[in-house]
């Protein structure tokens, strides 16, 4: 819907990144450790070529621009920027072999977002390419059945990020079951055996791991991912009462499958009377970040629209002073991705990592001082603070997205990360 509002109207790349970078420099400054995700080559032109643009890239370039716009601009998609779409990921305190699991989502169901699990997956295995610790699968099959959406549908609950915990998977439709519940307006992006698959492929404990329907009708409402009305954290679940179509089965499975590690269940409940559906999506209230802080409290990080909501500014101030497990807010400029529906949630993919497995990654995407300085300085050379739907069509932007790339691959130490032409 967000994206729907602001289609041919011009962007900001620039600032887009030094918000995103900015909200990573002050999470690493308070303990939250932060680790960057490259982003993807653009345009692409695998995908330009794949459908019938031939010649040079020149030539590729002007004849998508006159015959298909849309397409073009699909191919100059930026959404790999939301990394809570590249993967899902099961720690190993949850893992059958105790290795950490990736697998990249397929993201299936649009178009623009369809190859993104190509790179997502090379670059997962360039920055987690110890095998003895971590295992990055293929993405599921790229058929409806196994639309995936990736870490936007789920959630892991534990009493600390390295102890046994329990996996929460939502989805929005049954392939296989007519009679499950779906959304009759807007695609339902996660099926049940897409997030059934991916349990297995993890090895997870069928004792420790919940499957639940998201509202259908929340869906036809524009909540297109569960991030964007529930978030989970430790053993809290921050909820709208309209997120699951049966709110109290699933909260039963959750405190059942919790008892088996001996965590209780913390859900905070937000009722529809607070804070309406609609206003949760036009302010992406629960496409937040939930976060537990040193003295075990948990802070929320909200974008600065719950601010600018009555509704949820209310509801968040009561909250925040109310003695509940959530302390404090944390409020960030992230314009730019919510101009196009991404809130701080769809910003970041939760990684859980032991300290020796945290060693044996890759080092060099670590955020530092040292590497927001170098990073904000990239950002600024090569990235446009301005680009209309036109420039799509010149050349020389993507000779500069090229041209950024090759750079970005010496400053992470990642060299051969692209496919570059």
């Amino acid at each position: 819907m967000a994206s729907f509002s602001n289609v041919r109207s011009s962007s900001n790349p620039r600032q887009a990144a030094l918000q995103g970078l900015a909200k990573m420099r002050e999470l690493a400054a308070r303990g939250f450790a932060q680790a960057v995700m490259p982003p993807q080559a653009r345009p692409n032109f695998r995908l330009l070529r794949r459908i019938g643009f031939s010649g040079t890239d020149a030539d590729v370039l002007a004849r998508a621009w006159r015959e298909a716009p849309v397409i073009l601009a699909c191919a100059y998609s930026a959404a790999p920027m939301w990394t809570a779409n590249a993967a899902t990921v099961s720690p190993s305190a949850d893992t059958l072999d105790g290795r950490v699991h990736f697998t990249p989502a397929n993201l299936n169901n649009k178009l623009h977002r369809s190859e993104e699990y190509l790179q997502a997956t090379r670059t997962l295995r360039a920055i987690f390419g110890d095998s003895s610790r971590f295992v990055v699968h293929d993405a599921l099959p790229a058929v409806p059945a196994f639309g995936d959406e990736g870490a936007a549908n789920h959630t892991r609950f534990a009493a600390a990020h390295g102890a046994a915990g329990v996996e929460f998977f939502v989805y929005g439709r049954a392939e296989f079951d007519p009679a499950a519940p779906a959304p009759k307006k807007y695609p339902a992006r996660q099926t049940l055996e897409a997030s059934q698959a991916v349990a297995r492929l993890h090895g997870l404990d069928p004792a420790r791991t919940v499957f639940a329907s998201q509202n259908p009708d929340v869906i036809d409402q524009g909540v297109f991912h569960n991030d964007v009305i529930a978030v989970g954290n430790g053993n809290v679940l921050f909820y709208h009462e309209q997120a699951f179509f049966d709110e109290a089965a699933t909260l039963d499975a959750l405190r059942g499958a919790l008892g088996s590690v001996d965590t209780e269940l913390v859900p905070v409940r937000v009722a529809s009377a607070q804070v309406p559906v609609a206003d949760a999506v036009a302010s992406y209230l629960f496409n937040s970040q939930l976060l537990t802080k040193q003295d075990g409290r948990m802070a929320l990080v909200v974008p600065h629209e719950c601010r600018e909501n009555d509704a949820v500014a209310r509801y968040l101030d009561a909250m925040v002073a109310g003695g509940g497990p959530i302390d404090e807010l944390l409020e960030f400029d992230l314009r730019q991705s919510m101009r196009n529906g991404g809130g701080p949630a769809c910003l970041r993919l939760r990684v859980a990592l032991t300290e020796d497995e945290a060693q044996a990654m890759h080092g060099g995407v670590i955020m530092t001082e040292t590497l927001y300085g170098l990073l904000t300085s990239w950002v600024e050379k090569h990235y446009r603070d301005r680009v209309e739907p036109k420039d799509l069509a010149d050349p020389q932007l993507a000779i500069e997205c090229s041209t950024a790339l090759e750079e970005l691959e010496r400053i992470l130490g990642l060299p051969g990360l692209y496919e570059l032409s």
